[in-house]
């Protein structure tokens, strides 16, 4: 989506695991050492963060509202909880309130989940059966989220993605007059 439609932008989040194989720091994630991300906190910079599998993670407010104010769609990454986090805040900031529309993505299947990450390769058993414990748990919560997307394939879900982002543009509340 980000490479056929050039209003749409991702946020690049921060977080504290090391980069996977082929990751560029301020490209895929902004890696920070567990001492820098805590002052970050600490100073008020995230919109949301949380711990994750003994690795934080967090959105930069200026991440989102500066491409925001440029006019720019802007598509986060991030689990339950950092969309809970960010709709209590958007409730707070009505330009954020505004733009939020929340999509849970999901594998049609847990089994199907754990195919993927086992092709992955990246995670020891542990870690995966720590994965599909907590996508129980997160599958759980779709319905608090705008809209449902159960992943098929990857033009598939792009499809609509843009479908879903083509439908809020054209919501009363979001939409731009005609010129009268």
């Amino acid at each position: 989506m980000l490479a056929t439609n050039p209003n749409v932008i991702r946020a690049v989040t921060c977080t504290t695991r090391p980069p996977r194989e082929g990751e560029r720091d301020g490209v895929d994630y902004y890696f920070l050492d567990a001492a820098t991300f805590l002052r970050r906190v600490q100073a008020g910079n995230f919109l949301e963060h949380a711990t994750v599998y003994g690795n934080s993670y967090g959105t930069l407010k200026s991440e989102v509202v500066g491409k925001l104010r440029l006019g720019k769609d802007v598509v986060l990454n991030i689990d339950v909880q950092g969309a809970a986090t960010i709709r209590a805040k958007a409730g707070e900031d009505p330009e954020l309130d505004a733009a939020l529309v929340t999509v849970f993505l999901t594998p049609p299947s847990l089994a199907i989940l754990e195919k993927r990450l086992r092709k992955r390769g990246a995670d020891s058993e542990t870690a995966i059966q720590k994965r599909l414990s907590v996508a129980r748990q997160e599958i759980a919560q779709w319905k608090n989220f705008d809209y449902l997307l159960i992943s098929t394939t990857i033009p598939e879900d792009l499809r609509r993605m843009q479908a879903i982002l083509e439908a809020e543009k054209m919501r009363q509340c979001r939409a731009q007059p005609p010129e009268i």
